[in-house]
């Protein structure tokens, strides 16, 4: 058996190493373009920042180790140029001497990856103006900062922009960034968002939304970012990260099947329409596990599945890719953000019925010290109560929320199984009612009927004639800070001033984060009173705020 893998890092490097342990006589010839056949690229902006000190702690394995422990024919800065399907070969060219040549393939596994996207605007290609794909444009880019950066402008507010940004201040670079949509991190929620705007806002960072750059010059201080909206950023370092696209011209050359948004097509065992030809990682397009529908999700653990996945097939073993789930996280200075399963906004699209519930618990329990604090959206499945996805930003502890949420979107679970999940606790680490318990709670209370909400977003839209907006805090909370409209009435008065309330018109209640707000509405109800809770309370409203 001779198998050729196209390309190294997560995909590649992983399908290489899985199928030596499954054979030890195949023949595996991994073919990179670039020097480096599996590096760390989550770890290259925190290299740029200087928390990663030492350039060599960003090479996952050298091809030389790949050669000498897993005795892999490791061949870098090689290009492979066509694939001849008739043939069974593929034409590669040495980069370093020009030579063209042919291998032979019993089984190809495509992992070319995904390219950062460099619009054709004027000056994109001037020196200074940059894109972060691998370790060649990692050091270009930190032999600019070494020299001296005094501001410096991110163009694209996803993930990888947000943490280029935290590593940009830490380097003392007075940082701007300009971002097409109307947030930041564009695949959560907006108004989950929110607190990173803020937290970009207090560290100094100049964020312009809704704006997008037109062209870049040089200048005698560096160049000069000209935006839609007619503004003009100086900066000496510009890094252009709006996106990635599949890396598919091998695909298409070969008549291999693409989707409409150029991802290899696949089947649930990796192979492309060619069954001999397998294609993994960023440059593939799999099933979305919630909506069903066709995705491209370019991130490194599903890819190391896929890799491990086709080395599966292609020895005889019954494997299938379970989909994936877009289960992703990103520090932004001290914030953590954190999603898995579909957003809000996904599930619209496919028109994909759900229900939401917002909750707002710290990370371990309140009394003890250092507890910080989180807001986690869930959003299920209206009838059944499955879990479809979930959203959470916060301080500690956000990780291992959304990891415990994506076990249970990836077994089928429901709220009412969040109710019942049995989680470690002891004061510093959580609560005896974790935040999982309690999203459960809240989502599976909803779903029961005895704890019927309105959310912030419904408010405008809630009837004729409107709710009365009753706030339950005490009368400094109030005071503090209310929902337009708003009257206080204290919690603790409540039951010996039911009847100061209207009884023809319904009523919304809302507290701090909620908890009030439930106790208030079941008061309410049981008095028959036409009551619902404000979704996630005042905090959630704050979120909404523009």
């Amino acid at each position: 058996m001779k198998i050729v893998i196209v390309g190294g890092v997560a995909g590649g490097a992983s399908a290489a190493a899985r199928a030596r342990r499954l054979c030890e006589s195949a023949q595996i010839v991994i073919f990179e373009r670039g020097p480096d056949v599996s590096f760390a690229n989550c770890g290259l902006p925190y290299y740029l920042g200087g928390e990663i000190t030492e350039r060599n702690k960003l090479l996952v394995v050298t091809p030389e180790r790949l050669r000498q422990r897993l005795n892999l024919d490791v061949r870098v800065r090689s290009s492979v140029e066509a694939i001849d399907r008739a043939r069974k070969v593929v034409r590669v060219r040495d980069l370093a001497s020009g030579r063209e040549y042919e291998e032979s393939y019993d089984k190809l596994i495509l992992a070319p990856g995904a390219a950062p996207l460099r619009p054709p605007l004027p000056g994109i290609d001037l020196p200074g103006v940059f894109t972060l794909r691998n370790l060649n444009d990692t050091d270009d880019i930190k032999s600019r900062l070494d020299a001296g950066v005094r501001e410096a402008v991110v163009i694209g507010a996803g993930f990888i922009g947000l943490e280029l940004v935290e590593n940009l201040v830490r380097r003392g670079v007075a940082t701007t960034v300009v971002e097409l949509q109307d947030q930041v991190l564009p695949p959560f929620d907006k108004e989950m968002t929110r607190p990173l705007t803020l937290e970009l806002a207090r560290r100094g960072v100049t964020l312009l939304l809704g704006d997008s750059a037109t062209g870049f010059a040089a200048t005698s201080k560096g160049l000069d970012v000209s935006l839609k909206s007619g503004k003009h950023l100086p900066a000496q370092l510009v890094i252009v990260g709006v996106g990635v696209r599949p890396e598919n011209k091998l695909a298409v050359d070969a008549g291999l099947h693409v989707g409409p948004r150029g991802g290899i097509k696949v089947n649930a065992q990796m192979q492309t329409s060619d069954p001999d030809i397998y294609a993994v990682g960023d440059a593939v397009e799999v099933r979305d596990v919630v909506t069903g529908e066709a995705t491209q999700v370019p991130l490194a653990g599903p890819a190391n599945r896929q890799g491990r996945l086709a080395a599966d097939h292609i020895f005889g073993r019954q494997v299938r890719y379970r989909g994936t789930q877009g289960t992703a996280i990103v520090r932004v200075f001290s914030k953590t953000a954190a999603l898995t399963g579909a957003s809000e906004k996904a599930l619209r699209r496919a028109q994909v019925p759900y229900r939401k519930v917002y909750i707002h618990p710290t990370h371990h329990a309140g009394y003890y010290p250092g507890a910080e604090a989180m807001t986690l959206k869930l959003l299920f499945d209206p009838v059944s109560g499955r879990i479809l996805g979930a959203q959470a930003v916060g301080g500690a502890g956000v990780d291992k929320r959304i990891d415990v949420v994506a076990v249970a979107i990836q077994a089928g679970m429901t709220v009412f199984d969040l109710e019942e999940m049995e989680l470690a606790y002891a004061p510093q680490f959580g609560s005896a009612k974790d935040p999982i318990n309690m999203a459960g709670f809240v989502a599976a209370g909803l779903l029961r009927g005895d704890h019927p909400q309105l959310h912030v977003d419904e408010l405008a839209t809630s009837g004729d004639p409107p709710p009365l907006l009753l706030d339950v805090r005490t009368r400094q909370e109030f005071e503090a800070g209310h929902v337009p409209g708003a009257i206080n009435l204290p919690i603790d008065d409540l039951r010996q001033r039911l009847g100061e309330l209207p009884t023809d018109r319904p009523i919304v209640v809302y507290c701090q984060v909620g908890q009030r707000g439930y106790l208030a509405t079941r008061i309410l109800l049981q008095a028959g009173f036409r009551a619902k809770n404000l979704g996630g309370g005042y905090k959630t409203w704050e979120l909404y705020r523009n």
